[in-house]
């Protein structure tokens, strides 16, 4: 089963396709480079959100479709969920 679909081969976040809860081994989909990529879900991750693909430090930029789409406001863990209680728009 896929879980979660990463659309760029840099993206440091994948989009759940189902309702994602902590603890549960995640399979995802790497669609750039057509691999299967493994994640731990460390927190309720809801269908349609983003889910972190590796450690990300607060500051760094969130890499979404291999563009930044926004800085991490706090540590972020791989396994998190990834919306606006850790991330903002790079351009406010």
């Amino acid at each position: 089963m896929t879980h979660y679909i990463a659309h760029g081969k840099d993206d440091t976040v994948a989009v759940a396709v189902v309702d994602v809860r902590k603890g549960q081994r995640l399979t995802g989909w790497d669609m750039e480079r057509d691999a299967t990529t493994r994640v731990t879900a460390k927190s309720d991750v809801p269908l349609g959100h983003k889910i972190a693909l590796k450690d990300i430090a607060k500051g760094q930029a969130v890499v979404k479709y291999n563009e930044e789409i926004g800085l991490a406001t706090k540590d972020i863990r791989k396994g998190e969920r990834v919306h606006t209680q850790n991330l903002k728009t790079a351009r406010w």
